[in-house]
């Protein structure tokens, strides 16, 4: 008895999470969300103001990242400035945050960077449609440039959001090249960052730490910062990276958000 009514439980609080979801990612997607979200099955789902459908992994923190991106839309803060044509998605995972970002700025480029092999696999299949605006990059950012391993050793709770990379040791073979702001900004061929998203556990630390002028070519930033790693204290080494740069932080949920000093958000671009 006491096991169907926590099956009722359970489905009371799924229905009241689909009944919320309507109103961000629509009817349509909110169904699609309560029916499949919880299932063992891999499955597409296609927010009401997304161009195109994307892939959640079953049994992944997808689902987590999902409802974070397009239903709490922890973005918003940063979902309104003013002439964006160049974004950053540092610590892109599979490209839920890039896509809002495509769909809330249509004429913006975006350097998509993430390093684990499995989440970038999705990440590519979820951009594919918008192959003439995103670059993506199977990397690690990093302060410098350097060979990066995975971290085998699982942060927080282990799960796919969850990633790190570490330095090689110095007759390690890399798995994979780091890349910085600089470099980033220069391939791209772009005099500014308009927006720099940064989730990228705890690394941050590393990139804020040292050689950040690069900071005085970016207009804007929404940056997850992580104070638990074995980098260290990303929240002193930001505050000290960003003091004196002309910018107004603000915090909004997990995001510290950065704007220009005297820059306003006009209105967001119309959700659909």
């Amino acid at each position: 008895m006491l096991t169907y009514f926590k099956r009722r439980r359970r489905r009371r609080i799924s229905i009241r999470r689909a009944a919320v979801a309507i109103g961000p990612i629509g009817l349509s997607a909110a169904v699609r969300l309560w029916r499949y979200g919880r299932s063992d099955t891999n499955f597409e789902i296609q927010p009401k103001f997304v161009a195109h459908p994307l892939l959640i992994r079953a049994n992944t923190s997808d689902y987590n990242v999902f409802r974070q991106v397009f239903i709490e839309e922890e973005y918003a803060g940063v979902a309104g400035l003013p002439g964006v044509s160049l974004i950053v998605d540092a610590g892109a995972n599979v490209g839920y945050s890039s896509i809002y970002f495509l769909s809330k700025y249509p004429d913006c480029q975006i350097v998509a960077i993430e390093p684990d092999p499995s989440n970038f696999a999705v990440l590519q299949r979820n951009l594919a449609p918008y192959a003439d605006r995103v670059t993506l990059l199977q990397a690690g950012v990093w302060s410098h440039r350097t060979g990066l391993a995975l971290q085998p050793a699982a942060y927080r709770d282990g799960r796919e959001w969850s990633k790190q990379v570490r330095e090689c040791e110095p007759a390690e073979a890399a798995e994979m090249e780091a890349i910085d702001v600089p470099t980033i900004l220069g391939d791209s061929k772009s005099e500014r960052i308009s927006l720099l998203k940064m989730d990228i556990e705890g690394a941050e630390a590393v990139v804020f730490r040292s050689h950040v002028d690069w900071l005085d070519k970016v207009d804007a930033m929404a940056i997850e910062l992580h104070d638990d790693s074995e980098f260290g204290n990303a929240s002193e080494a930001f505050d000290a990276a960003v003091k004196g740069r002309g910018f107004q932080i603000s915090r909004s949920g997990e995001l510290t958000i950065c704007l220009r000093a005297g820059s306003t958000l006009r209105d967001a671009v119309p959700s659909g």
